[in-house]
């Protein structure tokens, strides 16, 4: 019975150990995404009527409404929103994103030449995290599981938007 106990403890322990928490990845999450925002914009590739945006590899638009535009990789979704009435340094969208949880687990803004950027996470069930990132009035929101890549894709098309 000892040994099974031990054997049960060290299965969780190993895969406990398999799968970043937030908190230990949340330093080098915040740093891709800024690096993203403070980068030079990826040349776009992709026009709608209201807006024109990069999408990298692997990254397709899929289908299109007023101010939403669905992006897929694969299974993953991504929601494209913008409000072209705002510019790149407007919090509107940013302000009103705050107020669909009551605290995100990561709240971080970015500001340079003009812009305002953010980056949203919160937890949610089954090691899985609620993201959105932004510059001025547009967003980009998805579910997923591997921050590290996500969050730097995400705002590389944030920060490609271009408002017609």
């Amino acid at each position: 019975m000892k040994r099974f106990r031990w054997s049960i403890l060290l299965a969780a322990m190993l895969l406990g150990a398999c799968s970043a928490s937030l908190e230990e990845q949340q330093d080098e999450i915040i740093e891709a995404a800024g690096t993203e925002f403070a980068s030079e914009p990826e040349e776009t590739n992709h026009s709608s009527q209201d807006i024109d945006f990069h999408l990298p590899f692997g990254i397709e638009k899929e289908d299109e409404t007023p101010n939403n535009i669905l992006l897929k990789n694969g299974s993953k979704t991504y929601i494209l929103f913008y409000n072209q009435h705002e510019p790149a340094d407007s919090k509107v969208v940013y302000e009103s994103t705050l107020k669909q949880h009551a605290d995100w687990d990561v709240n971080r803004m970015y500001e340079q030449d003009g812009k305002f950027g953010y980056l949203l996470i919160k937890e949610l069930p089954e090691e899985s995290y609620q993201v959105v990132t932004g510059v001025g009035g547009v967003k980009v929101t998805t579910e997923t599981k591997n921050l590290k890549s996500d969050v730097p894709a995400m705002m590389n098309i944030a920060n490609s938007a271009k408002v017609k």
